[in-house]
């Protein structure tokens, strides 16, 4: 925004303790020619044209008095404000330096605790998210760039292969293309979501996560029963508010999750929701291989996997949990990952619980149901 020029706080603050200054030492003055020009004193002798003699010898002291103060105001007005504006400084300097593209540099201002040091500590908390949110999106941006060349890449090796090659056996190529060129969709529509998820651009609605859960077992139930995975689902009703497409994505990812990266054959999925005073929980439990709480901590980030793919019919994306990570903080949620001790993954999704009708009967069950 262009403002006009005008004055510094500091030379305010420093005319406003000089007026404030000036005003109490009239105020005095004016007091004492009062006090000596209209009472009596034992000491002095009343005498007619008494109070005209006190003004003329009081009025030079008074105007010396004026002088002295307003030097004494400005002076240390000046050096008071100084002092205070000080901190307001260095805030000042770094948000100079944010605004030029340096987000490493902290105020970290001494002293205790008042309102200028809980400005900066605030600036500086601000600071550290927007580094490591902008480090994130780099690396996402990165990443993205990286998954969307490889199936191009690999397109336009497909083609001129076809172009110089006039015996290539079409039918191989066509599904060879169709292939990559899914994978191309599925990771361009993966990022829309999570694009979608980020900016919170949907309608809050009543959701029960119970019946999400339940929808998202059943269309999945077929790809589990390949693969010999017993998946289990129950648990209270738990109202929430949301959106319930981006809910069930969340739902569906987690499972699918479960799916793909569990023990070769035998193994075992459970989905259970619940309930708690103030929040409603998804949890999603699975089999499979020994993860580090390490390796746990990097698996909401974009393109990342803690384990290769056991059972690979969806190749998948490597954005399966970070979209569930980012629906859950569009909901404002909390997302918990914890490694199982015999191995495999529990994912723990908390929301915000709604109040509505209905939306009381924490207690009552949906049905355990066990898929094979």
């Amino acid at each position: 925004m262009d403002r006009r020029p005008g004055l510094s706080v500091r030379l305010k603050l420093t005319l406003s303790y000089t007026g404030f200054l000036m005003l109490a030492g009239a105020l005095m003055l004016v007091a004492g020619w009062l006090f000596l020009s209209r009472v009596r004193h034992v000491a002095i002798v009343y005498r007619p044209g008494y109070a005209l003699s006190v003004a003329r010898d009081f009025a030079p002291m008074a105007g010396v008095t004026m002088v002295l103060l307003l030097i004494f105001g400005l002076g240390g007005g000046w050096l008071l404000a100084g002092r205070m504006l000080a901190p307001l400084n260095r805030i000042t300097d770094a948000t100079r330096l944010a605004a030029s593209g340096s987000l490493t540099h902290r105020i970290q201002l001494p002293g205790r605790k008042d309102e200028f040091r809980e400005l900066a500590d605030a600036f500086d908390t601000m600071l550290a998210r927007l580094e490591a949110h902008v480090a994130e999106q780099r690396r996402f941006a990165a990443n993205a760039s990286h998954e969307l060349r490889t199936p191009l890449a690999v397109s336009k090796s497909l083609i001129d292969v076809a172009r110089t090659d006039p015996h290539q056996d079409t039918g191989e190529l066509i599904e060879r293309l169709h292939v990559v060129n899914t994978r191309a969709i599925d990771l361009t529509e993966a990022l829309l979501l999570l694009s979608r998820a980020q900016q919170r651009s949907f309608t809050r609605q009543d959701v029960d996560l119970s019946l999400v859960a339940e929808e998202a077992t059943e269309t999945l139930l077929p790809l589990a029963e390949r693969h010999g995975i017993t998946l289990e689902t129950g648990g209270d009703i738990a109202p929430t508010t949301g959106s319930p497409t981006l809910l069930l994505q969340l739902t569906t990812n987690l499972v699918q999750n479960a799916i793909a990266h569990n023990l070769p054959d035998g193994g075992g999925i459970w989905v259970h929701t619940g309930v708690r005073p103030h929040t409603v929980v998804l949890a999603v439990e699975n089999t499979g291989e020994r993860l580090t709480p390490e390796d746990v901590t990097t698996l909401t980030e974009p393109f990342r996997r803690g384990t290769e793919r056991i059972h690979t019919e969806q190749a998948g994306v490597g954005l399966g949990l970070a979209i569930v990570d980012t629906i859950t903080r569009a909901h404002d949620g909390t997302l918990t990952l914890t490694p199982r001790p015999a191995g495999g993954l529990r994912v723990t999704v908390e929301l915000p619980r709604a109040y509505g009708d209905g939306g009381g009967g924490g207690d009552t069950e949906t049905g355990t149901g066990t898929y094979r």
